[in-house]
């Protein structure tokens, strides 16, 4: 049950603070000029995207909430299986969840996406984006940098495994090991 509290409470928040912040870009920054809020680096400038997150593949008349709805629907399958381990493996998913639905409801809302946020100096800008597109990074980098730790257990699980149902037991590989050359 408690895998089930941090997906509703972090996926809660980040779509609560997603929509927030839209609603206040909205009605703040709208037809304004964008507002520096850390110098050139960081500023606040209102948009709609059409697209994914950062923009990309805005203007295609492509249904881009599929994506949302799939991303929700794969991950409320994963923690109904129990088959997310892991605090950070969940709250990677969680973040990835909560971003996905507060940017679904935008669209379903409007048929694109209120982005505000703009990182960048001079003539070097990333796309500007918003509280959910930085969840749903945030989320995917999290679950990538746990992703080996668990498959490398699950992989030496196997093979000291497989090792007990031979009934022999590990050793030296044939060849010259870590010395000889990579075939």
């Amino acid at each position: 049950m408690r895998t089930w509290s941090l997906l509703a409470l972090v996926s809660g928040a980040v779509v609560t603070l997603d929509l927030w912040t839209k609603h206040w870009a909205t009605r703040t920054l709208a037809y304004q000029e964008p507002v520096e809020i850390l110098g050139p680096f960081v500023r606040f400038t209102y948009t709609r995207n059409s697209g994914v997150a950062f923009g990309l593949g805005a203007g295609v008349p492509f249904p881009y909430y599929v994506f949302s709805l799939a991303a929700v629907a794969v991950i409320l399958f994963l923690f109904f299986k129990q088959r997310v381990t892991g605090a950070a493996r969940q709250l990677a998913l969680a973040l990835i969840m909560g971003g996905a639905l507060g940017n679904l409801i935008d669209r379903l809302r409007f048929g694109e996406v209120v982005d505000f946020i703009e990182i960048g100096y001079g003539r070097w800008h990333w796309p500007v984006f918003n509280v959910a597109d930085s969840a749903v990074t945030i989320g995917v980098i999290l679950f990538a940098i746990t992703w080996p730790r668990t498959q490398t257990r699950h992989e030496d699980a196997d093979l000291v495994g497989a090792g007990e149902r031979s009934g022999g037991e590990a050793g030296s590989l044939p060849g010259r090991g870590a010395d000889g050359p990579v075939t």
